[in-house]
């Protein structure tokens, strides 16, 4: 049955293709939607790179046709942005007439009582879903890229037999790492590989703390691999280990030209812009863990950090600022990652070059992002999608190395 599907401005942010992700299903975007993106289209971050994609691609499908009307979708559907009046009869009294959503829901109660076809309204917005149900509005998440966090396998196994090298392994998937009374393997092609690292092995002067550390810095040594995930808890070392796998690649074997390590800029307050000094004084506050990590890393191998980021060997900058770059010949690490929505890790990924790795580490339970969470965001959608692949291994730390006290925070609180 073909149903009404209403969308909320944030969706259209959270995914700009969004509009083709509802089958042969009628896609309907209130004005006040409209007017929403048209102020969020001046933004010089991803919202406002989001809100110009959605615009141009409602101008391209306005050539088709009347969009009041509707215009049909490749996909079987038909998009219609609806321009209503006289709304007052709609609104419940005590909402303010000029708050969006409330406008929203006003056009979605038109909508219930002129049409006989079911009509959901999709939303980002937890809030405005329980509005919503106040209502009598069906409402609900938007689907398309939802991952579930909990079925994420962890890219590692315990078996009971013992495994040779070369041995055929069923029912594993491919670079997911084993461990067998006969030692450490990853299954290639379906065969069992022994690791060529061990929990003694050093890498840029650090030694893998347990299993899970071996696994992730063995995928990040690893050149027939190109994107690595690990996912973890503060205090679980994944940007330690990413930083000195990258370092060990880059300056001591030279398989990759230059380091490139960023997080997104995910402000908790005022924006960069409003913030004193120049830009890299503004960016220092969200690129300290990197250089922490750095300055411990350089210390264990008794090296001059400020001397070594001198050659323009590494670049450790905001993340929207690597954007629309392609990145050939470089081993890339994005922070935080759980912090992007599932449109932007691809974007990145899909301007990865030739003879590049990239690293994607985060905690899913920790995400700033307004209208991410632990099953939506970019990191645990890249990982779900991608894991299997023999261009991509995936890890799950779970073993807090920071500090008895730090492991303690991360479970309990």
């Amino acid at each position: 049955m073909v149903k009404n599907y209403v969308l909320d401005t944030n969706v259209l942010i959270h995914d700009p293709e969004s509009i083709y992700n509802f089958e042969d299903n009628n896609v309907i975007i209130p004005l006040p939607v409209l007017e929403e993106l048209d102020s969020l289209k001046r933004r010089n971050d991803s919202i406002g790179r989001s809100a110009r994609h959605v615009v141009r691609e409602l101008d391209t499908l306005r050539q088709l046709g009347d969009l009041s009307k509707g215009v049909k979708l490749k996909n079987g559907g038909t998009l219609i942005v609806m321009s209503l009046t006289n709304l007052r009869e709609d609104f419940v009294e005590y909402f303010k007439s000029k708050y969006i959503d409330n406008w929203i829901l006003a056009y979605v109660v038109r909508i219930k009582r002129t049409s006989s076809i079911p009509t959901i309204l999709v939303t980002k917005d937890i809030s405005l879903r329980v509005k919503a149900s106040a209502l009598n509005i069906q409402a609900q998440d938007y689907l398309t890229d939802r991952s579930n966090l909990a079925l994420l396998p962890d890219g590692y196994k315990m078996v009971k037999e013992n495994i040779s090298e070369g041995q055929p392994v069923s029912n594993f998937r491919e670079n997911e790492y084993l461990k067998s009374p006969t030692g450490y393997f990853k299954v290639k092609e379906g065969k069992a590989t022994r690791l060529s690292l061990d929990l003694s092995s050093t890498v840029w002067g650090i030694q893998p703390l347990n299993e899970e550390q071996l696994y992730a810095m063995d995928a990040m040594m690893d050149d027939s691999i190109a994107l690595v995930t690990m996912v973890g808890s503060a205090g679980t070392g994944k940007t330690l280990i990413a930083l000195a796998c990258a370092l060990e690649k880059t300056v001591n074997q030279k398989k990759y030209r230059r380091i490139i390590a960023a997080r997104p800029l995910i402000p908790m307050g005022k924006d960069v812009g409003y913030l004193p000094g120049s830009l890299e004084e503004k960016l220092e506050p969200w690129m300290q863990p990197i250089m922490d990590n750095l300055e411990f890393l350089f210390d264990r191998v008794g090296m001059s950090l400020k001397e070594f980021l001198k050659k323009g060997i590494m670049e450790i900058e905001a993340l929207s600022f690597i954007r629309g770059r392609t990145i050939p010949n470089q081993f890339v690490i994005i922070d935080e990652a759980q912090n992007l929505t599932p449109h932007e890790v691809k974007t990145i990924l899909t301007r990865v070059g030739n003879n590049t790795k990239i690293v994607l580490t985060g905690d899913p339970y920790q995400i700033d992002t307004p209208y991410l969470d632990k099953d939506s965001n970019g990191l645990v959608y890249a990982a779900s999608r991608l894991i299997g692949n023999p261009l991509v291994a995936h890890v799950t730390l779970k073993r807090g190395v920071r500090s008895p006290l730090a492991s303690l925070a991360a479970e309990r609180l």
